[in-house]
């Protein structure tokens, strides 16, 4: 199973462990993934997914799972959660921007 975040595109990082004389071994920094259970409101369904935890407070910090799904960019996203994001965005009501007419 990879290890990447499904939401924010994470992968493992390449580094060194760097010892007190200096000697260097070549290790992984892993991204701290946990199994998340998240509901969508918009297609009243929930989904399990592999995320990171910076992208689960991401997630509390728009408000909703689907309005983050609105607003991250798809190149981020995993495959099954770009076709999410489509009928997302495809059912939810759109805001009508109003604009301010000055005199």
């Amino acid at each position: 199973m990879s290890k990447k975040c499904e939401l924010t595109g994470k992968i493992p990082m390449k580094g060194h462990n760097v010892s007190h004389a200096n000697n260097k071994t070549k290790r992984r920094f892993l991204p701290n993934l946990k199994k998340v259970s998240f509901t969508s409101e918009i297609l009243k369904r929930s989904m399990k997914l592999k995320v990171s935890n910076a992208a689960v407070r991401t997630v509390d910090k728009k408000g909703s799972f689907d309005e983050f799904l609105k607003t991250v960019k798809n190149k981020n996203l995993s495959p099954r959660l770009k076709k999410l994001k489509k009928t997302i965005l495809i059912k939810s009501p759109f805001k009508k921007i109003s604009v301010r007419k000055s005199s």
